[in-house]
């Protein structure tokens, strides 16, 4: 049995949808199983990080292995991690950032989250693996809502590069980590295949809708927080330092995902034609 937190999440929910269609047993740990919408197939339970260590004990009963997801589990990763090995846990595949790398700034939040969290997953006991994503394709969801107000897409960093990966392809890799021998104690460094500018990404989106979208550049100093509705406010200074580092520079491009899984990383393009009714991205 592996346990998913975050199992409603984008890597989440590929991750239980690709073990169940392997016959993998798949414990699917959620909020509100009620509204998970999950595939047949994966056992759903009910998951309160916040419980009390006895509540938390029974979700890991039988298993060998977690899928751990930081937003999933918040300020409990300690309780978390001693309830999994509790129930007979041995193997973490941990979900951090490919932010965490040499000549990182380790003051920047997002780095400081995960940093802590692969210290917490290391002192915990358990066997790990540490996949370490850079750009999500998903993250492009956060022009949903201007794209369906129109054609015009506004933002900033027309010319920021990133490798964007599919988040199926980060549950692959973490699939292979759980069931093949050799990734205990492994830091992946995932990415797409290759680089594409912000304005490519709309144009890209475009082209899967059948419009004709364009991005209008907007200086950093007058960025609002709808731009980047999954952002939290706080962090949206830090978020926009990064993304300014990355105008004209070309990112990191890995092959972990092919040499891992056997199969090349999916393409921006391939995400967005797989995601084109995805939280409002449809077609007027």
């Amino acid at each position: 049995m592996i346990v998913v937190t975050g199992a409603t999440g984008n890597v989440g929910h590929a991750l239980v949808t690709q073990l169940t269609a392997a016959q993998i047993p798949v414990r699917a740990l959620t909020r509100d199983p009620g509204r998970a919408r999950l595939p047949e197939g994966a056992e759903v339970a009910r998951f309160d990080p916040a419980a009390e260590p006895a509540d938390l004990a029974p979700l890991f009963d039988g298993a060998f292995a977690l899928f751990l997801h930081m937003a999933a589990v918040g300020e409990h990763t300690d309780a978390v991690l001693a309830a999994a090995r509790k129930g007979g846990v041995q193997h973490v595949v941990v979900l951090s950032s490919g932010i965490i790398e040499d000549g990182a700034d380790k003051t920047h939040p997002i780095y400081v989250a995960h940093a802590d969290l692969e210290q917490r997953v290391r002192e915990s006991g358990l066997g790990w693996t540490f996949l370490r994503p850079n750009a999500f394709a998903a993250n492009s969801l956060q022009w949903a809502d201007q794209i369906r107000a129109g054609d015009i897409v506004r933002g900033p960093f027309a010319g920021a590069l990133t490798a964007p990966i599919h988040e199926a392809d980060i549950a692959a890799v973490a699939a292979r980590a759980f069931l093949d021998d050799g990734h205990r104690g492994a830091v992946h460094r995932l990415t797409g295949p290759a680089a594409v500018s912000t304005e490519e990404q709309i144009h890209t989106i475009g082209q899967a809708l059948g419009r004709d979208l364009r991005f209008v550049e907007v200086p950093p100093e007058e960025v609002t927080a709808d731009m980047f509705p999954h952002v939290p406010a706080g962090m949206l200074p830090a978020i926009l330092e990064s993304f300014a580092e990355t105008v004209g520079v070309t990112p990191e491009i890995s092959s972990t995902v092919e040499s891992v899984t056997g199969t090349p990383a999916r393409t921006f393009s391939e995400w967005t034609q797989g995601h084109k009714n995805d939280l409002g991205l449809r077609p007027p």
